[in-house]
């Protein structure tokens, strides 16, 4: 399933255009910061497997004005060349890829 364009950022790495998105509003457990922020990336050109990386952080939007840091390019950048060498083909078709990062991240209850 492709990501939706709207609100969604070009990167290029290593030579390969992805896109990829923050979800505007938490999820109610992301609201209540009991699960931390996700995000998801896919190929641009060629969309097939996404990539949903969860983050160790706090969603930006949470109801208890947590701080947490944004999300930035090269971090995003990382996590996809993590991704590509745990197995991830962005161009096949197939379920998400699920890369989890969470480690460190504390919940408010």
């Amino acid at each position: 399933m492709a990501l939706v364009k709207k609100g969604a950022r070009l990167i290029n790495v290593d030579g390969t255009a992805y896109r990829w998105r923050l979800r505007g509003r938490p999820t109610y457990d992301q609201g209540l910061v009991r699960a931390p922020l996700t995000y998801a990336v896919e190929h641009a050109d060629t969309p097939g497997r996404t990539l949903v990386v969860t983050t160790n952080q706090p969603h930006p939007s949470n109801w208890f004005g947590r701080q947490g840091s944004p999300i930035l390019p090269a971090q995003v950048a990382d996590s996809i060349r993590t991704a590509l060498t745990g197995g991830w083909t962005p161009e096949s078709p197939g379920s998400p890829f699920h890369l989890d990062q969470s480690a460190g991240f504390v919940s408010s209850h």
